[in-house]
């Protein structure tokens, strides 16, 4: 039925929705919780997985309950 009436997935699934932009920034929208917090981890709580954001000098930079900007240098994202 999504699919017949062409409604966004993610909001219908709930699915995670992370955009990259280039190797220093994130966004991470539909997410429940932050599980791991560390320069080099940061580990979030999505509806049906994990997301594992590894690097350097990784920072918050803001969150509300719909979305979240990590920055920093992103080396690999991981889904668990």
């Amino acid at each position: 039925m999504v699919e017949t009436l062409e409604l966004p997935k993610d909001l219908m699934y709930g699915a995670v929705l992370v955009t990259v932009t280039g190797q220093r920034e994130l966004l991470i929208e539909n997410y429940r919780g932050i599980l791991e917090y560390s320069p080099e981890c940061i580990r979030i709580q999505a509806k049906n997985c994990q997301v594992c954001v590894q690097g350097k000098t990784l920072l918050i930079q803001y969150y509300t309950n719909e979305e979240m900007k990590i920055s920093g240098i992103i080396k690999s994202i991981q889904y668990d």
